[in-house]
Order: C-alpha cells, then structure tokens, then sequence
C-alpha cells in the first residue's frame, strides 16, 4: 500500500480526463477503485474535491489517497474479454485510420463502468487496438441504453483535439427516437435549462435531470442551460411519433429530459416516462405496449466531426439496432422519408 502522495502534472500530461492520468501512472487500479475515491473525497485536485472526469492540466497538482500495490483478484466478467465480445466490439467499428475510429454502439452496452458496471466499452477497448500499443480513448458519451455513433481516439493528439471538438460544440449530432405521441408545432426548439435530481442511492443510483423553465435557469443554483432542436419526420395517428432531434447543447440525459417535459417521452424511457407520464397524444406515455417499450428507441443516427489531423469534416452515419428495425418495420416506416440533415434550414 503507498502513501498519500500529492503529485505535479507534468508537460506531457496536461489535458487528459484524471481517470486516466491515474491509470497510466498506477496502473494497478480499477475504475471502480477511483471512482470510490473521489465520492469519498479523498482524490483532490489543486486542493479540491475531483470527479473522474475532471481534466488535468500542466502544473496542477493531484493529491493521491494510499492506493493498493497489487491489482485486485479479478472478478468473472471483468476486465477479461470473451471472444465473443471481441468480435462483437470489432463488429461495431464503423469506419477507422490511424488517428480513430468510429463504433455503432449496441444497446445496452455502458460507456465507462462503475461498482455494478464490469462490462462496459472502456474495459471492451482493449479489442479495439488493431496493432497500436495504446487502446482507444473515449471523448464523449452515450447513455447506455443509447445506440450509435460514437467516436474514439487512437492516439494523444487526436485525443485532444476531439475532446477540444466536443467541448467547444465543433460537431453535430443528430439523434433518432420513437415519442410518445406527436409534438407541435412538428418542429422547434426547446430550451428548458436542466438541473440534477438527487439520487436515492448512496452512490447517486438513479439520478434524473430535472428541466427548469429558460426564465429561472440563472436564478436556479446549478442549473444549465440547454438547447435542442426537434422535428417530426413521420408518425401513426397521435400515439407516436418518430422525431429527430439535435442537442445544440451537451447536457446529461437531455433529450430524454426535454422530450419529456414537451409531454412525449421517448418509448422505452421508463427513468423519464413512466406510464403514468401524460403526453398530447393520447396519454400513453413511454411504455406503449408489447416490443417498442422494451428497450429504449433512442439511436445517435449521424455526426459529423472535423478529423484531428485532416481538418476534413467527416460525417458518420450509424444503421438502426435490431430493436428499433422492428419498430420500424412495424409502422412502416421508410428510411428514405429522412433528410440527412432535417435542420439545416434552421441553421442557415
């Protein structure tokens, strides 16, 4: 076991998510270990609380709790791959050159873990190195119950000029879903600032994001403001809908908070739209019946992001999961009623 250490960020390491500036310096632990420690409140950063996610920057420096020597035993469906989940993951790569690659997420699949998250994308990435010495990084996020395009890193640099891309809004997402319902007018904006919700578990379980009207955000203590453009591509009757929507903004869980809030929660959203969620449809609310209420029919179908080496803007589209084929299926649904772009006249 070491000692508490409080330790410099050098010039090679500025920039990085903390998590991983930790793992590469104490490779011995866990993702399950750092996020315990900073709940705890032990990993502290320029003398402040940190998360996981918090960046390092070149001079800051890290206060590191004892850490243990030894990685611990492995737990089955661990860090271990099967080769069924190898080929599964590598069966996601959409498209990949030396300086990333692009995955269709599945369904269901967790992004980073947690204490009851063992297989997630992170642990999975090792699969992912097609010859490289490094796995790829993540830069941004999907929910888990998301499918779709996500990008990933497969060196430092271009790490950092992705992270750059999506935090200075330089790309563009444009995301799929089936609404409880049919929105009107059959396109706009919304634009209810979010908050978080308490959670009800020690660890946070079950947070939600709570939308607070645009005139209260600034005098609302840790709301957000966020954005997001929708419109109607197609629907049956007034029981649903299939809606495209681009977050504008980046906040956690807000499409699904937004939907909601406009009264038409997305099918399969049981945290946001429960049966009980009234819609202006005909008050169905999330849960429709039968498959469509399964699993979540939210799919991030496009984005386009500038290559961190290129310059070129490059656009990916991802194919709809199995779950959401059906559903598309079923309504009859054609593909080609779909613009790649649905918002561009707004933009212009």
């Amino acid at each position: 076991m070491t000692g508490v250490q409080v330790i410099t960020v050098g010039e090679d390491d500025g920039g990085q998510r903390l998590d991983r500036w930790l793992k590469r310096r104490f490779p011995q632990i866990s993702q399950v270990v750092i996020e315990k420690i900073c709940r705890k409140g032990e990993l502290r950063l320029d003398g402040a609380r940190a998360k996981a996610s918090d960046r390092v920057e070149i001079g800051m420096t890290v206060r590191v709790p004892p850490l243990p020597d030894t990685p611990p035993p492995e737990v089955p469906g661990g860090m271990r791959i099967s080769a069924a989940d190898v080929k599964m993951i590598q069966s996601c790569v959409l498209w990949r050159d030396d300086h990333m690659l692009v995955l269709n997420k599945p369904a269901g699949l967790a992004v980073q873990g947690g204490s009851k998250t063992l297989r997630h994308l992170d642990a999975l990435s090792d699969a992912l190195r097609f010859g490289l010495d490094d796995k790829p990084r993540l830069v941004h996020r999907l929910d888990k119950d998301t499918s779709g395009v996500l990008v990933m890193a497969r060196t430092r640099t271009a790490a950092a000029a992705l992270t750059a891309a999506f935090r200075h809004k330089a790309t563009r997402k444009i995301y799929w879903a089936v609404v409880a319902g049919v929105p009107s007018p059959k396109q706009g904006t919304i634009k209810y600032g979010l908050i978080k919700a308490p959670g009800h578990g020690a660890a946070g379980e079950g947070e939600k994001m709570q939308c607070i009207h645009p005139a209260e955000v600034d005098r609302t203590p840790g709301a957000k403001r966020a954005v997001t453009d929708y419109s109607v591509i197609s629907s049956v009757g007034r029981r649903c809908a299939w809606v495209a929507m681009e977050p504008v903004t980046g906040r956690t869980h807000q499409l699904r908070a937004h939907m909601a809030e406009l009264g038409h929660p997305i099918a399969g959203d049981g945290k946001y739209g429960g049966s009980g969620q009234e819609n202006l449809g005909d008050g169905w609310g999330a849960v429709m019946g039968g498959d469509i209420s399964r699993k979540m029919q939210l799919h991030a179908r496009r984005l386009s992001v500038e290559h961190p080496m290129t310059r070129r803007v490059m656009h990916f589209t991802a194919p709809l999961p199995d779950h959401m084929e059906r559903t598309w299926e079923m309504f009859q649904w054609d593909l080609a009623l779909a613009e790649d772009d649905p918002f561009e006249a707004i933009r212009e």
